[in-house]
């Protein structure tokens, strides 16, 4: 009986000893990212490359941009 005792204590300190190197070494790498985020994108139009570019390509050639509604 104090054997059974003994092995599920040597065994209950391998686990522990186990699942602390992982959680150390998870910490040691820095917090995972959220996946429920989607990712950020342009929170305006002065932040989107793509529309900064464009407008700097008609402002170039001249072109006016069509008014909304005209289709």
């Amino acid at each position: 009986m104090i054997r059974f005792v003994l092995y599920l204590l040597v065994l209950a300190a391998v686990l522990y000893c186990f699942f602390w190197a992982i959680d150390r070494r998870a910490s040691a790498r820095g917090p995972e990212p959220t996946r429920t985020a989607p990712p950020r994108g342009p929170l305006g139009p002065d932040d989107d490359e793509g529309f900064l570019r464009d407008l700097d390509r008609r402002r170039t050639r001249g072109d006016r941009p069509e008014p909304p509604g005209d289709s």
